[in-house]
C-alpha cells in the first residue's frame, strides 16, 4: 500500500507521527500473540496533509485560532466551526479516494466498518486526550466511508479538542489526524478493562466494566455498567447494574439505542469465568506495553476482541524496591509541607541530607516503613509519632494493618535490654543551651560561606559532599534533638494535663504565643518593620505597585526615600533571602533570586498596619501568654493538691517557652546551606555553559548530584536525557502524591473517625485554638496573595516562606499539615485559629466565601 493507507498489521507503536496514537496502539495490539483485533487499515497523516493543502484558506484560520486563549469560548466556537465546515466541504482528490476504496475492496466493500479518528497527540504516556475526537460505527459502502473519513479529519477541530490543546500548550498546526477504518464486530457485550484499579491504583487488581451491546453506550456515559474486580485469577468483588438500554448496529448502517427486555436488565453482562479470562488477556497486553492499560473490548460468540489500548495516565508511580517483597511507603512531602514534584537535583540532594533512605516516585520522596510496622514496639512508636503529625497517615496505616494480609507481623519482642550507657540525662530548662546550638550553627555556616569561595570544578562537588556531612552532624546533634523533643513533649504534657485537670482543650496554644528564638515567626514580624521604613515615602510605594522586573532594587535609589527602602529590603534578604516556596527543593527560586515575591506582601503590610506593628504584635502575644499562664496557675491552685499541680504546670510552661522556638531552627539551617550550595553550583553551571557543555544553567536541575559530578569531571551531557527529564517533571507536576502507598501501587487514604461534627463540616486537625469567622482567601501561589486584614488563608500547604502572610490573617486552613509542622507552630505563636489536614480544602471552599474556623475542635464550616 502507498503512503496514504497502511494495513493495521504493518503498524507498531513507533508510528504515532504517521497513524496517530490510536492507530499506532492498534497496530501494536494486533502484533500480540493470542490478542484478536478486528481487521482494518489506517488512512495516514500524509492524507490529512494533502487535504489541508487543498484548502488554502485554512492557514489564516489556524493562525487566528492559535492566538486565542482557552477562555475565549465564543471565538473558539466560531473559528473551529468554520474550520470543520471547510474540511468537510473539501473534495477528496481522486487518487486518494481510489487508494482508500482499493483498501476497502481487499477487506470486503459491503461489510460494515467503524471509522475512528486517530490524532498524533492522543493516547500519549503524558496526555491521554481520551474522547477528544470522533468515532463512527457501522458505516456501510465506499461513499459513506469516504464521507466519514472527512468527518474524522474535521473532528480535530471540535471546540472541546481545540480548548484542550490551548490549555495544554499543544500547537494546532503541529497536530495531525489519521483515520482508522476497521471491520465492525457486533458484540453481545462490550466495555472497558483497566489492568490497575482506577480507584485505589492497585496494580494487582484489574477492574472490568461491562454492558450489553456496543461499548459506545458505556464510553459515552449512557448506561450504568456492571463492575468486576479481579485479583490473582479470581473475581474478588462485583456489582451488577440495572441496565436499561444498549446501543446496537442497524442492518442498513448506523446505530440505535434500544431498551433491554425487563427480564435481562438485572442479568450480568459477563460470567465470572469470562471476566477472569478477560483479565488474563489484559495482563498479556499490559506486559507487552510495559505499563498499566485502559483497554476497550468486545465479546463476540464467546471470544474477546480488542479495539483499543492506551496507557492509564493518572496512576501514581511506585518506588522501585528491587525485590518482590511487600513494601509500605509514607510520603516525605506531607511531613515537610511540600507536596509538589521536585526536580532530580533537588531529590538527590535531599536524599543525601536525610538520615534514612528515601525512595523516589512521581517526583516525590517516600520512606519505607515496612520493617518498623512489622515489629510491635516499632509500630506503636511510629503510629504515635505520625498520629501527632498527620492523623490521616496513621489511619491509613492502621487500615492496612487491620486487613492483616499485607505485612507479616513479627512476634512481640521479649523484655528489651536497657541500652548501653542508660538513658540520656534529662535536659535542664536553660536558654543558654538554645543560644549555644544557634551559635554553633551560625559559626559553621560562616565557615562554609568562606571556604566554598575558592572551590570550583570537581573540587567544589567533593567539598559540598563533605559539607553535607557537617550539615548532618548539626542536624542530628543529640542535644539539638533533645531540645526539639523537650519543647514538643512539654506542649503535649500541658495539653493533656490541663484538659484533665481544668477541662480546657489545647491550652498550650495560647501559652506558646511570642516565644523567643523562633526564626520563622521573627521573619514575618521583620517584614512589618520593612513596611515601616517604606510607608512614609509615597513615591516608593507608588513605584512598588508596578514592579515586574527582578532588578527593581537597583532602581529604588532614584526616588525620594528609595535608598532607605532598598537598604531595608536588602537587610531583610541578607537574613531571610534564602527562603522560598518549596524550599526543600534546592532548585526552587529563593527570595534573594526573586525579590518581587515579597513586594505584594510589603504593600499589604503598608496598607493593613500602623507603624510599629511588628514590636506591638510580639508584645501583645507575650502579654496574652503571660495572662493565660497566671489564669491557669490560679485555677490549678484552687484544686485538691493545687500547689503541686501549679508547680508542675509552671515548670512545663517555662520549658515549652524556652525550647519550642528552636523547633524552626534546624530547617532554617538546612535551607541556608542549600542556598550557598545552589549559588556555587549555578556559578559552576555558568562555566559549563561558556564551555558549551550545557545549553542553559538551569539544565543542572534535571541531573542528580552524582550525574552533575560526572559532567563536571569532563563527561558530556546527554541532551536527550535532559529533555526527557523535563517532560517527565511536567507529567509529575500533574499528579497528586498519596500519603501512603504500597508496592502494589495501592493508594491508601486515611479518614478522620469523628462523628461529633455538625452536618456539612469539613474535618481536619485542630492545631491552634480559637474560633474565628471571616472571608476565605483561597491562594495557591504566595505571589498572588492580595489579603485584607482579617482574611482567613485557605491553601494546600504552607512552608516557612508563607509566614510573612500570617501577620495579616485571622485564621488558617490547609490541606496538609500536622500539630508540629511549620504553619501550625507559627499559627499558635501569632494566636491564629488554625485547622490543617482538611482534605481538598482548596476545592471545597471557594475564594470569597464566609467560613468559620473551629481551631479548638478541628473543623471548618462554610457559612455563605
Amino acid at each position: 500500500m502507498d503512503c496514504y493507507v497502511l494495513g493495521l498489521q504493518e503498524l507498531d507503536q513507533t508510528q504515532v507521527a504517521v497513524v496517530g496514537g490510536k492507530g499506532a496502539h492498534l497496530g501494536e495490539l494486533s502484533r500480540i500473540e493470542g490478542i484478536r483485533v478486528p481487521a482494518g487499515f489506517c488512512v495516514t497523516t500524509d492524507a490529512f496533509q494533502r487535504i489541508m493543502a487543498e484548502a488554502p484558506s485554512l492557514d489564516d484560520l489556524l493562525e487566528r485560532l492559535s492566538r486565542l486563549k482557552p477562555g475565549d469560548r465564543e471565538q473558539i466556537r466560531t473559528l473551529s466551526a468554520e474550520i470543520r465546515r471547510t474540511l468537510e466541504g473539501t473534495a477528496i482528490p481522486d487518487e486518494l479516494a481510489a487508494t482508500i476504496t482499493r483498501a476497502l475492496a481487499r477487506l470486503g466493500e459491503q461489510a460494515a466498518y467503524a471509522v475512528r479518528s486517530s490524532a498524533t497527540a492522543e493516547d500519549l504516556p503524558t496526555a491521554s486526550f481520551a474522547g477528544q475526537q470522533d468515532t463512527y460505527l457501522n458505516i456501510v459502502g465506499p461513499a459513506a466511508i469516504l464521507q466519514h473519513v472527512s468527518r474524522c479529519w474535521a473532528s480535530l477541530f471540535t471546540e472541546r479538542a481545540v480548548t484542550y490543546r490551548l490549555r495544554n500548550g499543544f500547537d494546532h498546526r503541529k497536530v495531525r489526524m489519521a483515520v482508522v477504518v476497521q471491520q465492525m464486530v457486533f458484540p453481545q457485550a462490550a466495555g472497558i478493562l483497566f489492568t490497575a484499579d482506577p480507584v485505589t491504583s492497585n496494580r494487582k487488581v484489574a477492574s472490568v466494566e461491562a454492558s450489553f451491546g456496543l461499548g459506545e453506550a458505556l464510553v459515552s456515559g449512557l448506561v450504568n455498567a456492571d463492575n468486576y474486580k479481579v485479583r490473582d485469577g479470581e473475581v474478588i468483588a462485583k456489582t451488577v447494574a440495572t441496565k436499561q438500554m444498549a446501543i446496537h448496529a442497524l442492518p442498513a448502517g448506523g446505530t440505535q439505542e434500544q431498551a433491554i427486555e425487563p427480564e435481562r436488565r438485572q442479568q450480568p453482562a459477563l460470567t465470572d469465568a469470562q471476566v477472569v479470562r478477560l483479565a488474563q488477556l489484559g495482563r498479556r497486553i499490559e506486559a507487552h506495553f510495559g505499563r498499566p492499560q485502559d483497554i476497550e473490548w468486545c465479546l463476540v460468540d464467546d471470544g474477546f476482541h480488542f479495539v483499543q489500548s492506551r496507557p492509564i495516565t493518572t496512576l501514581f508511580p511506585i518506588p522501585t524496591a528491587g525485590d518482590r517483597e511487600n513494601h509500605v511507603y509514607v510520603s516525605v512531602g506531607h511531613q515537610q509541607m511540600m507536596t509538589d514534584a521536585i526536580k532530580p537535583l533537588g531529590l538527590s540532594l535531599f536524599q543525601l541530607t536525610a538520615l534514612r533512605p528515601m525512595y523516589e516516585a512521581g517526583g516525590r520522596l517516600f520512606v519505607d516503613v515496612t520493617q518498623v510496622l512489622a515489629s510491635p514496639a516499632g509500630r506503636a512508636g511510629l503510629l504515635d509519632v505520625l498520629g501527632k503529625s498527620d492523623p490521616l497517615i496513621t489511619d491509613a496505616l492502621q487500615t492496612l494493618l487491620g486487613r492483616g494480609d499485607f505485612i507479616r507481623l513479627l512476634a512481640d519482642e521479649g523484655p528489651g535490654r536497657a541500652p548501653a550507657g542508660g538513658a540520656p540525662a534529662p535536659l535542664k530548662t536553660d536558654p543558654a543551651i538554645v543560644d549555644e546550638l544557634i551559635g554553633q550553627s551560625q559559626a559553621s555556616l560562616a565557615a562554609l560561606k568562606r571556604d566554598i569561595q575558592t572551590k570550583s570544578g570537581s573540587a567544589l562537588l567533593d567539598f559540598i559532599l563533605a559539607d553535607i556531612q557537617e550539615l548532618k552532624r548539626l542536624l542530628f546533634d543529640p542535644r539539638s534533638h533533645q531540645v526539639i523533643m523537650a519543647g514538643m513533649e512539654a506542649t503535649w504534657w500541658l495539653n493533656e494535663q490541663l484538659q484533665a485537670w481544668l477541662g480546657e482543650k489545647n491550652a498550650a496554644d495560647t501559652l506558646t504565643q511570642s516565644v523567643p528564638h523562633n526564626v520563622t515567626s521573627e521573619m514575618g514580624l521583620a517584614l512589618l518593620d520593612v513596611a515601616d521604613v517604606i510607608r512614609p515615602h509615597p513615591e516608593v510605594v507608588a513605584f512598588l505597585q508596578h514592579v515586574e522586573d527582578e532588578g527593581f532594587l537597583d532602581e529604588l535609589p532614584r526616588l525620594a526615600g528609595g535608598r532607605e527602602a532598598r537598604d531595608a529590603i536588602r537587610a531583610y534578604l541578607d537574613t531571610y533571602g534564602m527562603r522560598g516556596v518549596g524550599e526543600i527543593d534546592i532548585t526552587r527560586p529563593r527570595w534573594s533570586e526573586r525579590p518581587t515575591t515579597l513586594v505584594p506582601i510589603i504593600l499589604g503590610n503598608i496598607k493593613n498596619f500602623e507603624p510599629g506593628a511588628g514590636a506591638r504584635r510580639f508584645e501583645q502575644g507575650r502579654q496574652e501568654a503571660w495572662k493565660k499562664e497566671q489564669e491557669v496557675l490560679e485555677r490549678l491552685r484552687a484544686l485538691p493538691d493545687g500547689e503541686q499541680k501549679a508547680e508542675e504546670a509552671k515548670r512545663m510552661i517555662d520549658r515549652v517557652r524556652t525550647f519550642i522556638g528552636y523547633r524552626e531552627y534546624p530547617k532554617y539551617g538546612i535551607v541556608n546551606r542549600y542556598f550557598v550550595y545552589k549559588q556555587a553550583l549555578l556559578d559552576e553551571a555558568e562555566r559549563l555553559v561558556q564551555a558549551h557543555v550545557l545549553r542553559e544553567k538551569e539544565d543542572i536541575f534535571f541531573l542528580t548530584f552524582q550525574e552533575l559530578n560526572d559532567v563536571v569531571r569532563a563527561n558530556p551531557v546527554d541532551e536527550q536525557l535532559i529533555r526527557q527529564r523535563k517532560d517527565t517533571f511536567r507529567s509529575h507536576q500533574a499528579l497528586t502524591p498519596p500519603r501512603v502507598l504500597t508496592s502494589d501501587g495501592e493508594v491508601i487514604a486515611g479518614a478522620y473517625r469523628r462523628d461529633d461534627l455538625p452536618a456539612g463540616a469539613l474535618v481536619g486537625l485542630p492545631v491552634s485554638a480559637g474560633l474565628i469567622e471571616g472571608r476565605a482567601r483561597v491562594i495557591l501561589d504566595m505571589a498572588e496573595a492580595n489579603l485584607e486584614a482579617g482574611d482567613i488563608l485557605v491553601t494546600a500547604y504552607t512552608d516557612p516562606s508563607w509566614t510573612p502572610l500570617f501577620v495579616a490573617l485571622k485564621g488558617l486552613v490547609t490541606e496538609v499539615g500536622g500539630l508540629m509542622t511549620h504553619g501550625s507552630v507559627i499559627a499558635r505563636e501569632y494566636g491564629l485559629p488554625a485547622v490543617v489536614g482538611v482534605e481538598h480544602a482548596t476545592r471545597r471552599i471557594r475564594d470569597g466565601q464566609r467560613i468559620r474556623v473551629h481551631g479548638t475542635d478541628g473543623y471548618v464550616e462554610i457559612l455563605s
